[in-house]
């Protein structure tokens, strides 16, 4: 079996990193090249972010998304690992996660495991001892204070805070009141750049995997995004893009041995980014049992690696650098198959039949398309 090369994050060009620096700091005429033409030009932009719209599951199922088909643009990088909470905080505040320092689902805070979206440690709200702030130092949106149209229920939560404090809320409650919001926005309140996020093909990808269901929402996607599209005031230009792909993983889970086990003192990240954390002194020997055991399924990569090659980002040192690489474990597993690695610890209300996390095309590859309201 040919083993594929990770795709790395172009955290220096087309990357969602760059989106929202590209529209905020420059004007029309001066962003990046790798913009779509839209919004090369654009004056007034309403963003819209589809949680786990892949570029590959788009173009595979092109004749369920017509409107999205047809707009204008291309596949960018997300980031690594290629999940939630460090890619929506890469694209609120230009910055990889080895800078934001949400390095994952999970977390390392050194008193525990964190899980970055919940901001909690077994149950436990850890706002107030892991402040979001000191977390994640960037300000997002490079101090700007934009309209965030998003779910009403994520308003106060930290991990909101973390990636979008400073901006105005306007929350919803049904996907329709998306369309009414970003319309409001832009039209009789004048705003030159809406943020609107949509997360339930991420939810049906997670519980009912790449199937019918799957692609009905995604055609429901498409009318959402028609609908916005249609509802905007003229020479108002429409980006959408996504934080992840998807895989299809089903019941493929691997259960690591006991023996290996003996090594590890407690594990990070997620299924498909698992980050393993050695008992003193078995680092070495935890990565040559993990390379012997899954190399034919994963990328097996020390935290070392993971920096030099930048698959979170460029180091430019800081403390804040420091700290994030401090989250960091010992040794990564990173799936090229259809396949997850299981830690008893990270567990949700069902079991997830379509995941994301790591560096397949099928995952790190996401759209940025466009489309100016004539």
């Amino acid at each position: 079996m040919t083993i594929p090369n990770p795709v790395i994050p172009d955290y220096s060009g087309a990357n969602i990193s760059g989106v929202v620096p590209g529209i905020l700091l420059s004007g029309p005429g001066t962003r990046p090249d790798w913009f779509p033409a839209p919004l090369a030009n654009a004056t007034s932009v309403v963003l819209l972010l589809i949680d786990g719209l892949g570029w590959n599951q788009l173009r595979e199922r092109a004749e369920r998304a017509p409107f999205l088909s047809g707009m204008q643009g291309g596949p960018i990088t997300t980031v690594g690992p290629s999940t939630t909470a460090s890619a929506l905080t890469s694209l609120a505040t230009g910055a990889s996660p080895l800078e934001h320092g949400i390095v994952g689902y999970r977390m390392d805070m050194g008193d525990g495991v964190m899980n970055s979206l919940r901001w909690t440690l077994n149950d436990r709200d850890m706002r107030k001892v892991f402040e979001p702030t000191l977390v994640q130092p960037i300000p997002p949106f490079a101090g700007h204070s934009v309209p965030v149209v998003s779910r009403a229920d994520l308003e106060n939560t930290a991990f909101t805070y973390a990636h979008l404090r400073g901006s105005r809320p306007n929350g919803w409650r049904t996907p329709s009141s998306i369309i009414t919001q970003c319309a409001r926005l832009a039209s009789h309140a004048g705003e030159r750049f809406v943020y609107a996020y949509y997360d339930g093909l991420d939810k049906i990808a997670h519980e009912c995997g790449l199937g019918a269901n799957y692609d009905d929402e995604l055609s429901f996607v498409d009318w959402l995004v028609a609908s916005l599209h249609a509802a905007l005031p003229s020479s108002c230009t429409l980006v959408v893009t996504a934080d992840h792909g998807q895989v299809h993983v089903g019941n493929n889970v691997v259960e690591l041995p006991e023996n290996l086990m003996r090594l590890v003192h407690h594990q990070s990240g997620e299924g498909r980014f698992r980050w393993l954390h050695a008992r003193r002194g078995h680092e070495t020997e935890l990565s040559r049992m993990c390379r012997d055991l899954y190399a034919d399924r994963a990328w097996v990569t020390s935290k070392e690696q993971v920096v030099d090659e930048a698959w979170l980002g460029p180091v430019r040192g800081g403390r804040g650098q420091d700290a994030a690489i401090r989250r960091l474990g010992d040794v990564a597993l990173v799936p090229y198959t259809a396949t997850t690695f299981h830690d008893p610890m990270d567990s949700g209300p069902f079991t997830l039949i379509g995941r994301h996390g790591s560096l397949t095309a099928d995952e790190m590859l996401v759209p940025l398309l466009a489309s100016t309201r004539p």
